[in-house]
């Protein structure tokens, strides 16, 4: 199977393209930075993907039976901080980028039977992250649109919604204001919490399950 995995670079984006590879799964990465992995089963594509709407990219629907969006960014700040430009950034990057990206990986006789959204359980509301949290919900409406117009052709389309994650993002000084909680369990999420369950979503015990949210947060939306 042959994945394709948008912010392959660094934090969750990276353990996913690990843990496909070591699934043996074959991975093109796309993000700015070069990713430090060293496969002869990973290519990577060097790609801004908040500008794919003037930006030609040469990606082929019949190479990849899986697409995982999982490339993000994270302004915060409560509503006297709303920024257009920030709030513009992270709706191209969340929301124009994996739906500019499926309209190439979509076609008669293309492979693709599996794409996954990586979400945010801010989806529902946060303090101090009234922008991000519109983005990540504008996400939910994609994936439950999607999976109803694809179920005929049996492709799943899904969303992985983590809390809190030990990422650079995670330790990002510009989120001072609104320092991430603790959750319940007493840890913060690993990466390759999300990455196992990104495996389990493409995988064939997954067939049946489209249009929904996996949200995994230790706790924190109980």
């Amino acid at each position: 199977m042959h994945a394709l995995v948008t912010g392959c670079s660094s934090g969750i984006g990276l353990e996913i393209c690990r843990y496909l590879l070591e699934q043996g799964f074959e991975v093109t990465g796309l993000s700015r930075r070069e990713p430090p992995i060293k496969s002869e089963w990973f290519h990577w594509m060097s790609v801004d993907l908040g500008a794919l709407a003037t930006t030609p990219l040469d990606l082929e629907a019949s190479d990849f039976d899986a697409f995982v969006h999982a490339a993000g960014v994270m302004h915060t700040g409560d509503i006297n901080a709303y920024e257009h430009a920030l709030t513009e950034q992270m709706w191209r990057l969340h929301v124009d980028a994996p739906a500019l990206l499926l309209k190439k990986l979509l076609g008669d006789d293309a492979p693709l039977k599996r794409i996954i959204l990586i979400g945010s359980r801010t989806q529902q509301g946060a303090l101090g992250k009234c922008a991000y949290a519109a983005s990540k919900a504008a996400q939910q409406g994609l994936v439950r649109s999607w999976a109803m117009e694809l179920v005929s052709q049996q492709i799943t389309v899904n969303l992985i919604a983590p809390g809190a994650t030990r990422t650079p993002m995670l330790e990002d000084p510009n989120r001072a204001g609104v320092a991430p909680k603790l959750p319940p369990m007493g840890r913060f999420i690993e990466p390759e919490e999300i990455a196992a369950s990104v495996g389990f979503l493409l995988s064939d015990n997954a067939r049946s399950i489209t249009g929904q949210t996996l949200t995994v947060c230790a706790g924190a939306s109980l």
